[in-house]
């Protein structure tokens, strides 16, 4: 893990990095029904996801961005906080054996009107599959300290 202390001034618009990769497992899918309660047939059955649109079963949505992001964290910074996460989308399935891996891009810098000792960057996270196709797309919010003056 990298440990940074990376204030608001530091981060540059347009910035890049990429996580190593992450294969999905039906382990995965069956602890995360069992962790969120979400036993939907299409994660589970896979005779009934057989008849289903991807003729096989899918990962939960919610584990893909939750692997994805986590996969974040082999750099971690002090300086910064989650403020939320905006603009979740789901382009694409994610299904047993896709290795995801994550690309987070400095999408935006702001000021914070409430909170003048932090200012607001927007990492806009890419999480692809072993093809390149965007399986799950969502801006981090963060609220990052500023240098003192």
């Amino acid at each position: 893990m990298q440990e940074l202390n990376q204030y608001f001034e530091d981060y540059n618009v347009g910035d890049k990095r990429t996580t190593p990769g992450r294969t999905i497992t039906e382990t995965d899918i069956v602890m995360h029904a069992m962790h969120s309660g979400d036993f939907f047939p299409h994660h589970v059955d896979a005779e009934f996801a057989k008849k289903g649109p991807f003729g096989k079963r899918v990962a939960q949505f919610s584990l893909t961005h939750s692997i994805g992001i986590g996969l974040t964290a082999g750099q971690i910074n002090h300086k910064a906080f989650t403020y939320g996460f905006d603009r979740l989308r789901f382009p694409n399935p994610v299904f047993i054996g896709d290795t995801i891996t994550t690309i987070v891009t400095i999408k935006e810098k702001k000021d914070d009107p409430k909170r003048p000792e932090f200012g607001i960057v927007v990492e806009a996270c890419e999480i692809q599959n072993q093809e390149g196709k965007c399986v799950c797309y969502s801006e981090h919010v963060l609220l990052v300290e500023r240098k003192k003056v």
